[in-house]
């Protein structure tokens, strides 16, 4: 059953299944769930890497480039992400953008020598990032749950 369109003073909202909001993406599933897609956040990614290959190629060595990849790329693929427990296909899905990456920047399908290279320059995938990112997300925001329980607002 499709909802009819809302009407306000200034004309009507339409009626999506994806919206974004403060910079993420959410779709509305079946009935009245939602989820947080990464659709948007791994097209964001593959802009910014290819824009880097775009500018220094492979003349830079593959601690510079992934230093650039560390500190202007991932956090494109990462945004907000935080915010949300992601199922774990989600997460394996964020994790293989970059898997893929660093086989093309090593030249290699081997995923033991990746995770060996991943090793040797402290190069953390999305799935270990995000466990961090969360749990100081959460450090930040327990000192405003005193002020929610004074509201009456549960988490």
């Amino acid at each position: 059953m499709r909802c009819s369109s809302i009407k306000t003073s200034n004309g009507h909202i339409p009626w999506v299944t994806e919206f974004r909001y403060l910079g993420t993406y959410i779709v509305a599933l079946a009935g009245r769930t939602f989820k947080c897609s990464t659709t948007h956040a791994k097209r964001s990614f593959h802009r910014a890497i290819n824009a880097i290959f775009g500018k220094v190629g492979r003349l830079a060595s593959e601690e510079v480039i992934l230093e650039l990849v560390k500190n202007k790329c991932v956090p494109c693929l990462l945004y907000g992400l935080e915010c949300y427990t992601l199922p774990k296909s989600s997460l394996r899905s964020l994790d293989f953008v970059i898997v893929r990456f660093l086989m093309k920047l090593f030249k290699t399908v081997n995923n033991e020598i990746i995770r060996e290279c991943c090793s040797y320059f402290k190069f953390a995938l999305p799935s270990e990032l995000l466990d961090n990112r969360r749990a100081k997300f959460q450090n930040n925001f327990m000192p405003c749950t005193g002020i929610l329980h004074y509201f009456g607002i549960k988490i």
